[in-house]
């Protein structure tokens, strides 16, 4: 399945992805063997593999579990909203970051319980770390 969008740039590190009229905000980090994409408490990683006949290079990607909430890129965790055994509803926010003086809400990805919060205020937190889990 694909999509197209347009995207613009806004910031570093920040995009606006626009499909159909509908507008998302996305941060992106990378080095030298990845990149990581944001979009509305969801992370995406995608692996540099290796480089192409073309000159393009090849990657492989994927998201976490539904029900893994992780930091997008090197960010703070400014807030924590949530706790252990907490009911929550999609889009609620649990845990507030802030990364390159943005503040970034990582939102429940569904209604759940929140199992574990694997963080805590003041903590810097690296590029895939899982920092709540949800059933």
């Amino acid at each position: 399945m694909s999509a197209e969008f347009t995207i613009t740039d806004i910031a570093p590190g920040e995009l606006l992805l626009e499909r159909d009229g509908n507008r998302v905000r996305a941060f992106v980090a990378a080095d030298e063997h990845a990149t990581w994409v944001f979009i509305d408490g969801r992370t995406f990683r995608f692996e540099k593999v290796r480089k192409g006949s073309k000159g393009f290079e090849k990657v492989r990607g994927g998201s976490r579990g539904l029900t893994d909430l992780s930091a997008p890129m090197p960010a703070t965790v400014l807030r924590i909203l949530t706790a252990p055994g907490k009911t929550v509803r999609r889009g609620e926010t649990l845990i507030l970051l802030e990364a390159m003086k943005m503040e970034l809400p990582l939102r429940a990805p569904q209604d759940g319980t929140v199992t574990e919060v694997r963080c805590a205020e003041g903590q810097l937190v690296q590029p895939g770390s899982i920092l709540v889990e949800m059933t």
